[in-house]
């Protein structure tokens, strides 16, 4: 199966796959469950940008990585490799692979790199395995990796629930995003623990988004007092319109209609802050590569 369609360029009997960002465009906490998990609110969107997986099957069932995806993680500890090593478990493969990422996703920035990896390894190696697991059964081995992995496996933009796997998809417009990374990393459990966190704010519906209201982010005010760096990139970009929080990093963006207004913006950023343009996709690029290298890519709609 390694040559049916998923190897393209990267030659060696390699094939590199996308693993797309996602910004939180709000987040809120309207309570916890009864095992203490936080329960949320967001919605995900998928952007055109990310980091890219490279894969070669391999046929005595070892699992390698080569490099480091994100520097100090050891091999074991990494996603990429947490992610095949359970797919391997659940399909009973006796296949392998080598992994390799491209890393451009920020770490700690709130933009799903680390999920987004470990998403596109599960739906990747089900294809070049022929392991035929799909899409429910890839999320819910996600889900014990991490609350954002699920919305990657699916691919689609949507509105998140739960601990944000319980997904329904959403149809959102055209945008450009300004980003910026303060280079800010805080654990998420630190913020999770902090005081000053709202944790009982109402719930909302998807017509309070649909009708423009501003949602927020739980973990901006917190992030915006604890960090100059967030406060001074707030600072930076509310001269183009309304910044906003990324899920529980510091990344930080603002929204356009179109990609002149975008650049016109980005052209003015100060220069010490790292900022740069990402346009919305309609799903996850990863299905749009798995349909045109002849896999079937189940997944751009999600159960409700």
């Amino acid at each position: 199966m390694v040559g049916h369609g998923g190897v393209s360029g990267a030659g060696g009997g390699w094939s590199d796959w996308p693993a797309p960002a996602k910004l939180n465009l709000f987040l809120r906490i309207p309570g916890r469950r009864a095992d203490g998990y936080h329960l949320l609110q967001t919605v995900f969107r998928m952007l055109g940008w990310g980091d890219t997986v490279h894969l070669r099957v391999r046929t005595d069932g070892r699992i390698e990585r080569l490099g480091e995806t994100v520097p100090g993680v050891a091999a074991e500890d990494d996603l990429v490799v947490r992610a095949a090593r359970a797919l391997q478990q659940a399909s009973g493969t006796g296949l392998g692979a080598d992994l390799r990422v491209d890393k451009r996703i920020p770490a700690g920035g709130g933009f799903g790199g680390g999920s987004s990896d470990a998403a596109t390894v599960l739906r990747a190696l089900d294809a070049l395995w022929a392991t035929g697991l799909g899409p429910q059964r890839l999320a819910a081995l996600g889900l014990q990796l991490g609350a954002d992995v699920p919305v990657f496996v699916h691919g689609a933009n949507a509105w998140a629930e739960g601990v944000g796997e319980r997904l329904r998809p959403l149809r959102l417009p055209p945008a450009w995003y300004l980003l910026a990374d303060p280079g800010v990393q805080v654990p998420t459990a630190v913020l999770f623990q902090a005081t000053e966190l709202t944790r009982d704010a109402p719930p909302v519906t998807i017509a309070d988004f649909a009708s423009g209201r501003q949602l927020g982010n739980a973990f901006e005010p917190v992030l915006r007092g604890r960090e100059p760096a967030v406060e001074a990139a707030f600072a930076a970009l509310a001269r183009f319109g309304t910044p906003r929080l990324t899920g529980t990093g510091s990344g930080c963006f603002v929204e356009f209609a179109s990609r002149a207004d975008a650049e016109a913006a980005l052209a003015q950023v100060p220069a010490g802050l790292h900022a740069w343009l990402v346009a919305g996709a309609p799903r996850s690029p990863l299905l749009d590569v798995l349909e045109a290298r002849g896999f079937p890519a189940p997944g751009s709609q999600v159960p409700a």
